[in-house]
């Protein structure tokens, strides 16, 4: 997106999320900083990130499908195969993707890759209903005091 990513990830250990945040961090800025295009300093981000716990069995694919089309709401792009930076690219279309590795959910839409990314194309036949889309807004705007 042009204002913030989405990251849906499944973290090998309890900090790993914050890690891979920490480093993205200290990585990217230092190459967003200093490179010729953006001649720039100070922080990157924001803010702090965000993050939820999402419920695989029951929220997973929701949530997948609703960070997949938010290219397609804001009107970026008219459909998904057109965005570059979707893992639809790797789920629906079966492209390899360096940073990315099949999830566990997406393993079972089939044995072969063919059936895979023919059933995850499915899922997007439709549009996410406006309730939905608002739900996961609100869920995921939450404001931490401390």
């Amino acid at each position: 997106m042009t204002n913030h990513v989405h990251l849906l990830t499944t973290p090998e250990s309890g900090d790993g999320i914050s890690r891979l945040m920490q480093t993205l961090g200290r990585h990217y800025v230092r190459y967003f900083n200093f490179t010729s295009t953006y001649k720039k300093t100070g922080m990157l981000w924001e803010g702090c990130f965000k993050s939820c716990v999402v419920d695989e069995e029951n929220y997973f694919l929701i949530c997948q499908r609703y960070i997949e089309l938010n290219p397609v709401r804001a009107a970026m792009v008219a459909r998904l195969e057109d965005y570059k930076w979707l893992s639809y690219q790797a789920n629906g279309l079966g492209k390899t993707m360096k940073l990315w590795t099949p999830h566990r959910i997406y393993r079972q839409f089939g044995a072969i890759i063919v059936e895979r990314t023919h059933a995850y194309r499915e899922m997007f036949r439709e549009h996410l209903d406006e309730k939905v889309v608002h739900k996961i807004r609100q869920t995921t705007h939450i404001t931490f005091s401390y």
